[in-house]
């Protein structure tokens, strides 16, 4: 077994259909925005305005090129497609699964993404115009993509069960 790498929106089911998948497979878990706050000390949306946005990513890159999981499944920050080194480090672990949910169901299940620690680099100001810039990185770096619109946890896990 490898260690499966989960991409996405944020709320797109990463970290609770992640958790819930490495039960399943009896892996060891890791969340992305976990090991930030426990290398910070703080709330992503405490670090994101602490060093600003590209202090944030720097951080992220640097945790995520650290993890050397092995039969595990990790669940990325939103924001980790941003690094091209972080996912060179994450594909040779294992496979790349793309969570996707569609703008509409990431607002849906965002209502304050300013307060969540949802990184918005350059102009962006919306989870529409964050998702039009992120899914084209998503869909490069996956290696298996996943339809999550109005998927529960339970529903995300049974699909990646039978892939």
């Amino acid at each position: 077994m490898k260690t499966i790498v989960l991409i996405g929106m944020p709320a797109s089911g990463k970290s609770s259909a992640g958790k819930k998948l490495a039960e399943a497979l009896s892996l060891a878990f890791f969340d992305g925005d976990d090991l930030i706050r426990a290398e910070t000390g703080e709330p992503l949306s405490a670090t994101i305005a602490r060093v600003g946005t590209e202090g944030f990513l720097a951080i992220e890159e640097d945790v995520l090129c650290r993890l050397s999981a092995r039969d595990a499944v990790i669940a990325t920050g939103g924001s980790a497609v941003y690094s091209e080194r972080a996912m060179a480090h994450l594909r040779s672990l294992g496979k790349v699964v793309y969570l996707r949910i569609g703008p509409e169901q990431a607002e849906a299940r965002i209502p304050d993404f300013t307060a969540r620690g949802v990184v918005m680099r350059g102009n962006i100001t919306s989870l529409k115009e964050l998702y039009a810039e992120r899914a084209p990185l998503y869909e490069a770096y996956a290696d298996v993509t996943v339809e999550c619109d109005e998927k529960t946890a339970d529903e995300i896990v049974e699909e990646l069960l039978r892939l």
